[in-house]
């Protein structure tokens, strides 16, 4: 038997989802290095080898066993038709922590108004299989071009319609689009081969990171609170506060204050805590969260 250390390969998006994903590895103790010279990235974890790829074909490359395991969007895994197993989904982007959208659009002025109108259309787009599955759910016949980019630039000059991916709706509003209907919804998706999952090795390896990132992604927006608390006051400090319904309470060594410490939306924050000093709370805390392991 070899006695040669074991690595697992993971494949990480590059582009828009980079920044965020390594990011999301940092607070999950992953701290990654060389992204912005290599394609293969330097990780403080001998057991990892890191590549950078694309979004839209990594779970190809998952799936033939190139990688063992990998993020990207549901859309390119369902766009590829990839054979993987999925173990976590978490949504976020450089933008928003909103799920993003593929969505049928078409100029404002269009006669187009719904997918059966499309029928005999000419349809852009760079997720040509995803757009063929939909039309063919529906019964629709049209001609689906693959785009290189500036998608929206092309209605109506060159096609009838496009079919791109979106956040916020406002560059299909700045290039005067309509969306028709929404493909679908996609969010990062940490997925495995059936190979590596089959190998008891890689499956507890991946299992760890899969935990970890969850956990840290169960961190995002929140923060955790600390505080002294008159012990007569408890009932009333968890009437006004539902959000603190769950709080670990501890005994201090004077027997009539207590101890309160639980974890909040950070967005409420500063509406909290001064009703935590109406209450009578003191040395009040808030302090960061790397993560959150339910």
């Amino acid at each position: 038997m070899s006695n040669e250390p074991r690595a697992l390969r993971i494949g990480l998006p590059s582009g828009s989802l980079q920044e965020p994903t390594f990011a999301l590895f940092g607070k999950a103790g992953f701290n990654i290095s060389g992204a912005s010279r290599s394609y293969r990235p330097a990780v403080d974890d001998p057991e990892l080898t890191i590549r950078l790829l694309r979004a839209q074909e990594l779970s190809r490359y998952v799936e033939l066993g190139f990688l063992d395991c990998g993020l990207t969007g549901k859309d390119w895994i369902a766009n590829n038709q990839s054979d993987v197993e999925v173990l976590a989904e978490m949504i976020f982007s450089k933008v928003s922590s909103k799920p993003t959208r593929w969505v049928i659009a078409v100029a404002e002025d269009s006669p187009i108004r719904t997918v059966q109108d499309l029928e005999g259309k000419v349809i852009a787009t760079e997720a040509v299989p995803l757009v063929r599955q939909f039309l063919a759910r529906h019964g629709v016949t049209a001609e689906v071009e693959f785009s290189w980019g500036a998608t929206e630039v092309k209605v109506p000059d060159l096609v009838d319609a496009i079919v791109d991916v979106t956040e916020t709706g406002s560059s299909l509003r700045a290039n005067n689009l309509r969306i028709l209907e929404t493909i679908m919804e996609s969010a990062p998706q940490f997925i495995a081969s059936k190979a590596a999952m089959a190998d008891p090795w890689k499956r507890a390896k991946i299992e760890k990171i899969v935990l970890l990132l969850q956990g840290a992604y169960n961190a995002r927006d929140k923060v955790g609170l600390k505080m002294n608390l008159p012990a007569g006051q408890l009932p009333a400090l968890l009437a006004a506060l539902p959000a603190l319904r769950n709080p670990t309470i501890s005994q201090l060594a004077t027997a009539d204050w207590i101890a309160v410490e639980t974890i909040i939306d950070e967005s409420v924050v500063r509406e909290i805590i001064p009703r935590l000093k109406e209450l009578g709370a003191e040395g009040i805390i808030e302090y960061p969260l790397n993560k959150v392991v339910y």
